[in-house]
């Protein structure tokens, strides 16, 4: 990473450190311990993780930090959205792991062009050794085919099955909160390690899809929290914008 954007990062991480824990996280406290240690203690979790830290490359701030906060908001997600509709401790903790499995893998083919496609057929290879039910690898299988933003969506009939795909979609798109300005906008930019006036020039552009991605969450609690993470971006964004225009020059 070039010493700019090092500095860059550095004065982003101090901004969102002011900002406020998305509400997401503290009224659901509860279900992000239940989320977190089943992460930790289940045996199939376990093996899948082992898997994904040995297979999945980082490719523009998506490795495996990202896998992992995906993978438990996932978990947290499930379990408030089964709760609601009533599923026992034994199936909810049952999906939970589902949809565990499903952020953890969501990523895998990131790389390669059509990337959800490819990576549902991946996973399905990855979990087949376990003991998962067919529906479930399908389940499982279908949410990492639709967590694209702005893309087709297979229709998933089973209610349960979409439920973890929607799941998976929102936990994803919470990344795009104040997680991008202090993890990924920087992965990538080291990545792709572009010029500084490149750099500022695009960043508006980057903005606008931030916005674009509020109007898209699918659970009921990613609809009312989802855009909140999405605002905390933004305004972490436009304080970092206003930095950039102001104390940096193309020239620097």
């Amino acid at each position: 990473m070039q010493p700019i954007y090092a500095r860059l990062r550095q004065r982003a991480r101090q901004i969102v450190s002011r900002y406020p824990q998305p509400a997401f996280y503290r009224n659901f406290a509860h279900e992000v311990l239940i989320s977190k240690q089943i992460f930790e203690n289940d045996t199939l979790i376990l093996a899948i993780r082992s898997y994904v830290a040995e297979h999945l490359e980082d490719d523009f701030g998506h490795g495996l930090e990202h896998a992992v906060k995906v993978t438990l908001d996932a978990g947290t997600l499930m379990g408030i959205e089964g709760k609601k509709k009533g599923y026992s401790d034994t199936l909810l903790n049952r999906k939970i792991i589902l949809s565990q499995c499903a952020g953890l893998l969501h990523d895998l083919n990131r790389k390669e062009a059509d990337h959800a496609v490819k990576g549902a057929e991946l996973a399905r290879k990855v979990l087949a050794p376990h003991p998962l039910a067919g529906e479930e690898i399908e389940g499982i299988c279908l949410a990492i085919q639709n967590h694209e933003a702005f893309k087709k969506q297979v229709v998933i009939k089973n209610h349960w099955q979409r439920l973890i795909s929607d799941c998976l979609y929102d936990a994803d798109k919470f990344r795009w909160g104040p997680d991008n300005f202090s993890d990924t906008l920087w992965d990538m930019v080291s990545y792709i390690n572009p010029p500084l006036s490149a750099f500022i020039s695009r960043y508006p552009q980057g903005l606008q899809g931030l916005q674009r991605i509020k109007t898209t969450f699918r659970t009921k609690t990613g609809k009312h929290y989802g855009p909140q993470f999405i605002d905390l971006g933004l305004r972490i964004g436009q304080e970092l914008f206003d930095i950039l225009v102001t104390e940096y020059s193309p020239a620097d």
